[in-house]
C-alpha cells in the first residue's frame, strides 16, 4: 500500500513539474511576441494571461511615462475607455436584483428629467444592448472638437448629449452608443440617491478587493498613473486632455491588468449576482453583444472558443480584455497610447495558449510610409510607392495611422505627399468614406475642384450622412 501511494504521489510530482514547464514555455513565447508588438511600436502597456485560471504571464512592456523613462509594470495604472460599460452593466444588474431596476423599464419611469418622447420607448435593456437608437455623442465632432476639456455634471450631460431624436425604432437595429451607457449611469445614481463612483465602490470595488481601480480625476495625484499618448508615425506626442465627467459611466474608469484578472476571476462566482443574472450579461442580442461585453464564437487556429470581449479606446490609451469562459482562460492588455487596434496581438496570444499556429507582426506601413515620403523629392517618392503597392502583404495597414500621417504633411503643406498618402490608403480601403473624404480635402486645399468634387462624392456613396462631405459638395457645384 506504501509503495502505491509512493508511486503515485510521484507520478503527481512529474506531471505537476511537466505542466508547469509547458506553461513556461507557452509564456516565454508570448512575452517573445509582445516584444516584437512593442518593437514595430505596435504596444506599449502592461499584459496579463491566465490560463486554467492561474496567472502565467504578468509584465509590463514600455514606458508609463516616456519622457521620465518610468517602465510600465502590472500595477501601472491606465484609462480603460470602454471596458467601464461591462462594470456598469453589473451594478444595473445588482439593481435589477434588488428590484429597483427592470430590465423591461423605460428610460422615463427612472429619470424624471429624461424627455418623455424618447425616454416611454426606451427600456434598460435597449441602452444595455446599444439597441436604444440614441444617437451615440462621441460621433458628433462639435462635441468631440470643443466640449471634450470642460466639466459637465450627470444631468446635464444626459440633458443636451445624450436626448436627441432617436435614430431607429428601440429593439429593430443595433448602433454602439456611448450616449446610452451615459444614460445607465445616470439611472444608477437616481434609483440609489448616490454618485456612481460610490455605488461602484461599495457594491464591487471593496468586495473584490480591487484597490487599484475607480473612477478617475485628473487632479487627484494618483500613484503609478501612466500618462496618454497619441502615436504617430513621426513618433509620439502628449495626448488631448479630457475632463473625465464626459465619458462619465460610459468609460471613465482607471486599473491595473492585476485588478481586472481579480474582476475576471470574481464573474465566474456568484459573488457580485446570481448565476441567472450573469446569463443575462453573457446572452449575445444583436451584433453578438449582451450587456456591456461582445459574445462570439472565436476563430483561434482550427479551432473556435467562446469569448466574452470588449475593446476599450480614449484619449491616449486603447484597451482589450477577453475571456475564454469554457478553459478559465484570460487575456488582458492595457495600452497608453490611443487608437492602437490590439487584436492581432491578443489573438496571437490566444493562439499561443491554444497550442495554433500564430504570426508574428509586420512593420507598419504608416511608417514605411513616413520614411519613405520624408525622406525623398515627390516624384521618387512616387515610385517607391508603387514597390510598395507591389509588395503590400510584407505591412500591415492601420487605415486611422495612414490618413493621420496624410494631414500631418497636410499640416506641412507639402500637399503633393498628402495626397500620395490619402490614395494609398483608398487602394487599401476602398469602402471607406473617411479615407475618400480626406483625399477630397487634400485636393481641394490644392485648388483641384473636379477631383476634390470626384473623391466628394466616392465618400457620400459610402456613407450618406457625411455632412462635412455634403456641406462642402453643396458649395462646390454652386461655384
Amino acid at each position: 500500500m506504501k509503495t502505491k501511494l509512493k508511486t503515485i504521489f510521484v507520478v503527481i510530482i512529474l506531471l505537476t513539474f511537466k505542466l508547469n514547464l509547458y506553461s513556461q514555455d507557452k509564456a516565454q513565447k508570448i512575452d517573445e511576441l509582445i516584444k516584437n508588438y512593442y518593437d514595430y511600436i505596435q504596444f506599449n502597456g502592461s499584459v496579463l494571461v491566465s490560463e486554467n485560471g492561474k496567472i502565467i504571464l504578468d509584465k509590463g512592456y514600455g514606458y508609463a511615462n516616456i519622457e521620465w523613462k518610468m517602465p510600465n509594470a502590472p500595477d501601472t495604472k491606465f484609462r480603460l475607455g470602454s471596458i467601464t460599460k461591462q462594470v456598469t452593466s453589473m451594478l444595473i444588474m445588482q439593481l435589477v436584483e434588488k428590484g429597483k431596476i427592470k430590465l423591461n423599464g423605460k428610460i422615463s419611469d427612472y429619470l424624471p428629467y429624461y424627455p418623455k418622447a424618447i425616454g416611454e420607448k426606451v427600456t434598460i435593456e435597449n441602452l444595455l444592448t446599444h439597441t436604444s437608437g440614441i444617437p451615440n455623442m462621441t460621433d458628433d465632432q462639435d462635441f468631440m472638437q470643443n466640449k471634450i476639456r470642460d466639466p459637465i455634471t450627470v444631468k446635464d450631460l444626459v440633458v443636451n448629449y445624450c436626448a436627441k431624436d432617436l435614430e431607429f425604432e428601440p429593439g429593430t437595429k443595433w448602433n454602439y452608443s456611448n450616449s446610452g451607457y451615459i444614460v445607465l449611469g445616470a439611472i444608477i445614481e437616481e434609483v440609489t440617491g448616490m454618485i456612481y463612483e460610490d455605488v461602484l465602490n461599495e457594491n464591487i470595488l471593496i468586495p473584490l478587493g480591487m484597490t487599484n481601480t475607480n473612477y478617475d480625476h485628473t487632479d487627484i495625484i494618483l500613484e503609478n498613473r501612466a500618462s496618454g499618448y497619441d502615436k504617430f508615425p513621426s513618433g509620439y506626442k502628449n495626448t488631448r486632455y479630457m475632463d473625465m465627467s464626459v465619458p462619465f459611466s460610459a468609460g471613465s474608469l482607471y486599473s491595473t491588468v492585476d485588478d481586472l484578472f481579480k474582476w475576471d476571476q470574481a464573474l465566474y462566482t456568484d459573488k457580485l449576482i446570481s448565476i441567472e443574472s450573469k446569463e443575462k450579461i453573457f446572452t449575445p442580442f444583436m451584433n453578438n453583444y449582451g450587456f456591456g461585453w461582445g459574445i462570439i464564437d472565436k476563430d483561434i487556429g482550427s479551432i473556435k472558443k467562446k469569448a466574452f470581449t470588449h475593446e476599450g479606446g480614449i484619449f491616449g490609451f486603447s484597451t482589450i480584455i477577453t475571456r475564454f469562459p469554457e478553459d478559465n482562460n484570460c487575456i488582458i492588455l492595457l495600452n497608453n497610447y490611443s487608437n492602437e487596434n490590439l487584436e492581432p496581438l491578443s489573438n496571437g496570444i490566444a493562439e499561443i495558449l491554444y497550442d495554433q499556429p500564430y504570426d508574428k507582426p509586420k512593420e507598419s506601413l504608416a511608417n514605411v510610409l513616413y520614411k519613405t515620403l520624408d525622406e525623398k523629392e515627390t516624384g521618387d517618392a512616387e515610385n517607391e510607392i508603387n514597390e510598395i503597392k507591389e509588395n503590400i502583404t510584407k505591412y500591415s495597414a492601420d487605415e486611422n495611422m495612414i490618413n493621420v500621417l496624410g494631414y500631418n504633411f497636410m499640416q506641412d503643406g507639402k500637399l503633393d505627399k498628402a495626397i500620395l498618402v490619402f490614395e494609398l490608403n483608398t487602394f487599401m480601403f476602398p469602402k471607406s468614406a473617411n479615407v475618400f473624404d480626406s483625399l477630397g480635402e487634400a485636393y481641394l486645399n490644392k485648388g483641384n475642384n473636379e477631383l476634390a468634387i470626384e473623391n466628394y462624392k466616392k465618400s457620400l456613396e459610402l456613407n450618406p450622412k457625411n455632412e462635412s462631405a455634403t456641406k462642402v459638395l453643396k458649395s462646390l457645384q454652386s461655384k
